[in-house]
């Protein structure tokens, strides 16, 4: 088992996100929130019970009430297009080229 702990995240309804979608896949609105539920890259640390340490991204979707989505280790994700966009907009924040452990 192992523990995840967030370093940074950029999630669907963060503006400059949201204004590619709308931009570029307008098509792709509905797929990206669905619910009021958002979908975040993150990057973090894994720390696992024997104490090993690990760093890397994920995708997780996070509940409207702010709540994660936990799905052993997988997270839905509505299209490539969307990812993109994500992992576009975390390289522009200076965090999308880190390179896990």
């Amino acid at each position: 088992m192992a523990r995840f702990y967030i370093s940074k995240e950029v999630c669907t309804d963060d503006p400059a996100v949201q204004k590619r979608i709308e931009r570029d896949f307008p098509e792709e609105k509905e797929r990206a929130t669905p619910n009021g539920a958002r979908l975040c890259l993150q990057w973090g640390r894994y720390i696992y019970d024997d104490g090993e340490l690990e760093e890397g991204y994920r995708f997780i979707w996070r509940r409207s009430d702010g709540s994660l989505q936990a799905a052993r280790g997988q997270a839905r994700i509505p299209s490539l297009r969307i990812a993109r966009i994500l992992m576009e907009v975390a390289e522009e924040q200076g965090w999308g080229s880190y390179a896990g452990s």
